[in-house]
């Protein structure tokens, strides 16, 4: 019994020594040995690796590509126009001994750490760069060489901390809350005085087409009654004409035709009252033999 209590302390020793001795370095991870406080071995490679035990520990920080979203903050471009400016950063540490003495920390709390330098390093980079440029310049196309000045200008700085600053983008660039309705009623004065405009051009082509249409009305009208006043002329002569005509031909019934289309002409209607002589000529026709004698 007492052997077995032997065994069960040394295997239970055995494998306290293993597990200080042996630790894994994941894929994921990069690796600093500490030996009283001081890095004695960096392991970057996965796998299994060995230390001392109980004199070394192990300090594990991520290897793999880190996000960090930027508070938002207001930049003032050369043109004088306030944005604000919502960015995120990719990142990732490249040299875990320089980091772990920037930091002082290990683990989330030397993430935080490095976050919060991060934050200033691109804050600062993205007002110098921005209010260098014009507005216009960071809501066009042109911001993607912007993004690409701002990481550069971050790149120096983050390297300091041992991390390397992979991309910057601008996720937001919007006016603040207390311009946005200014600028909406500029946008909108704008609007209705090209819409005034357009109205005002619209107005006066239609009067020219108006006008151009009256003059043609007028000239169409007037070569009408022109060529209907010519063609009533020749109408005119050539029922004279005819008249003088047949005149030649029968004199009397030429004059008896007239007084008919007089008789026609004179006695319209059912109260058709004349005063004139019985013996004038305009009667000649309607006198008959037989009443005279």
């Amino acid at each position: 019994m007492r052997l077995m209590n032997v065994l069960i302390g040394i295997a239970v020793v055995l494998v306290t020594l293993v597990y200080s001795t042996v630790y894994i370095v994941d894929e994921r991870e990069k690796v600093l040995v500490l030996q009283f406080g001081r890095v004695v071995a960096t392991k970057e490679q996965p796998g299994l690796a060995f230390k001392l035990p109980f004199i070394q520990s192990v300090v594990r920080y991520d290897d793999r590509i880190l996000s960090r979203d930027i508070d938002p903050l207001e930049v003032t471009p050369l043109d004088d126009r306030r944005l604000v400016v919502d960015a995120f950063a990719r990142y990732r540490i490249i040299d875990v001994n320089k980091f772990r003495e920037v930091t002082g920390a290990s683990g989330d709390a030397a993430i935080s750490v490095a976050g919060d330098r991060l934050d200033r390093i691109l804050s600062s980079q993205t007002r110098e760069i921005l209010g260098s440029v014009a507005s216009n310049d960071i809501l066009s196309s042109d911001r993607y060489a912007l993004m690409l000045r701002i990481r550069a200008g971050a790149i120096n700085e983050a390297l300091k901390m041992g991390i390397e600053v992979i991309d910057v983008r601008l996720k937001r660039t919007d006016l603040p809350r207390q311009n946005l309705d200014a600028t909406f009623a500029r946008m909108r004065a704008e609007r209705e005085r090209e819409a005034a405009d357009e109205i005002a051009r619209g107005n006066e082509e239609a009067q020219k087409v108006r006008a151009s249409a009256d003059r043609t009305q007028v000239e169409i009208v007037s070569e009408a009654k022109r060529e209907s006043e010519i063609i009533r002329g020749l109408a005119d002569a050539k029922r004279n004409a005819i008249f003088a005509e047949a005149f030649g031909v029968d004199p009397e019934f030429f004059e008896f035709y007239r007084s008919l289309s007089a008789y026609r002409n004179s006695l319209k209607g059912q109260n058709s009252t004349m005063v004139m002589s019985p013996t004038s000529e305009f009667f000649n026709y309607l006198k008959s033999d037989v009443g005279m004698e």
